[in-house]
């Protein structure tokens, strides 16, 4: 019996440890149960293979029950920990009512057709993640909180410097030291009193990106880096989010809607690896021209109102190009990929 829980473990922990989705892993262990327990029922006592799997169907049947008992415990406290979160917005408004300045505020968006009162109260009772409080971070959460977006988390570990101010312009120049986060929530509830902002002022990790990402309806990556990008990717995958992702290179952006929940590719679908290093330079090695940020993070902050509402058709199954220096745009379809490590078997239909 030890030898099948020492496995069981090495399932768990060396899955989490090569990036194996949450799901992919937990069905994993569930096979073996099932199997141990076929083996226990359906083998003669005395038999090498029954007595090297614990001798009796007792002990599996006593563990099986205690992990159902744990599973309903976790659940009840998840839900009981989401009814003890506040309801309100910083303006102490409930999330499914609207004041009449706001009513005022976003009359333009209640106007469209396509939105209309109804979409403006999903923006309001959405949450949204933003990954980087930079180039792309920064128009992104400026529209999305005049948008009326209710719950806005931006997690970022770097602070304002001075290099930053001729793209990022959700910060100025007396925010330089300051970190990111703090300075992007001062700005965006400065624009819009009814945004609950929630900085988070830190590096994504492995260890904190599932739990974080499980707060929020909708993931953002406006990172610069490819660890942080393939890390999003594979837990917004795991959770069932779609993520809406950027990125920039001197005059040209692009970005897409990866959602393999509803049948569209991941990013790893797209970008099965890193690039060698110096194939993709960042903006501070190769340069970036200043407004571009601000083209990409606000189609960005368009196509996450989209997401949330049900308005049109969000890029899914397709990346916008916008190149700056020629002023054209294109789009490329793009597929899935059955052998893809990420969502090719993490059993999204």
């Amino acid at each position: 019996m030890l030898r099948i829980l020492i496995l069981a473990a090495l399932i768990w922990w060396g899955g989490r440890f090569l990036g194996l989705p949450r799901n992919l892993r937990f069905g994993l262990l569930v096979v073996l149960f099932a199997a141990v327990l076929a083996v226990q029922l359906t083998l003669p006592d005395g038999h090498g293979l029954r007595e090297g799997t614990g001798g009796s169907a007792a002990p599996w049947l006593l563990l099986g029950g205690f992990a159902i008992v744990a599973g309903f415990y976790a659940r009840i406290v998840a839900a009981l920990k989401t009814r003890a979160q506040p309801q309100e917005t910083n303006m102490s408004q409930p999330a499914s009512t609207f004041t009449e300045s706001e009513l005022d505020r976003y009359a333009r968006h209640i106007v469209l057709r396509e939105l209309g009162g109804a979409g403006q109260k999903k923006l309001k009772q959405a949450k949204v993640l933003v990954i980087g409080a930079g180039g792309l971070g920064a128009p992104a959460l400026q529209y999305l909180a005049a948008a009326g977006a209710g719950i806005i988390g931006v997690i970022d570990d770097d602070v304002v410097d001075n290099a930053n101010l001729q793209r990022q312009v959700i910060h100025r120049d007396a925010d330089i030291g300051k970190p990111k986060v703090f300075s992007a929530q001062a700005a965006m509830q400065a624009q819009n009193p009814y945004a609950d902002v929630r900085p988070y002022n830190r590096r994504l990790t492995g260890e904190a990106a599932e739990e974080l990402f499980a707060e929020y309806d909708l993931i953002l990556d406006g990172t610069d880096n490819f660890e942080t990008r393939y890390l999003a990717n594979r837990t917004a995958v795991a959770l069932g989010k779609p993520l809406i992702s950027g990125a920039l290179s001197q005059w040209e952006g692009q970005l897409s809607v990866f959602h393999p929940a509803k049948g569209g590719p991941c990013y790893q679908c797209i970008f099965p690896e890193a690039p060698a290093p110096g194939l993709a330079p960042s903006c501070s090695e190769a340069g970036v021209i200043g407004p571009l940020p601000g083209v990409v993070g606000a189609m960005m902050a368009v196509e996450a109102v989209k997401q949330i509402t049900g308005a049109g058709a969000v890029l899914q199954g397709e990346m916008l190009i916008y190149d700056g220096l020629y002023g054209e745009t294109r789009k490329i379809r793009m597929a899935r990929r059955q052998d893809c490590p990420v969502c090719g078997s993490a059993g999204h239909s």
